[in-house]
């Protein structure tokens, strides 16, 4: 059993997000801590341009509430929301806050995957920690 659980929320897929927390839920021993990260990239600067002035701090608290909403539901749950590069900033947190697992959901590759990488490709390649991938 883990005791201390990091799960990866893009998002992309309710039905995906919920399978990861119910995984991390049964692996989780009683006293187990489960962070939800979102990791929001940074937008580039010829992108940001064409936003509304508030849009990022509009959708960053958007975001915030929906995970502030999944992680009340968990006994000892906490949502965060960090920026950065998706792979390197999960693989980062996991290891300063000591986690010894992560659960994350993954998408059937296209072929970019296999040359650049997915962000579940990053994470299991590089992880200190186990990793458990959902599809």
């Amino acid at each position: 059993m883990y005791k201390n659980i990091l799960v990866p929320i893009a998002f992309d897929s309710d039905s995906k997000s919920k399978k990861a927390i119910e995984v991390a839920r049964a692996l989780a021993s009683p006293e187990a801590q489960i962070t939800l990260l979102h990791v929001m990239e940074h937008v580039p600067g010829y992108a940001a341009t064409y936003m509304p002035p508030d849009y990022l701090v509009q959708s960053r608290a958007a975001v915030e509430k929906e995970l502030q909403g999944m992680a009340a539901e968990l006994p000892k749950g906490k949502g965060l929301v960090v920026e950065g590069h998706s792979g390197r900033t999960i693989l980062e947190y996991a290891k300063e806050n000591g986690h010894d697992l992560i659960v994350i959901a993954s998408h059937q590759p296209a072929m970019s995957d296999y040359l650049l990488g997915s962000t579940a490709t990053l994470v299991v390649r590089h992880a200190h920690c186990a990793v458990h991938v959902l599809r």
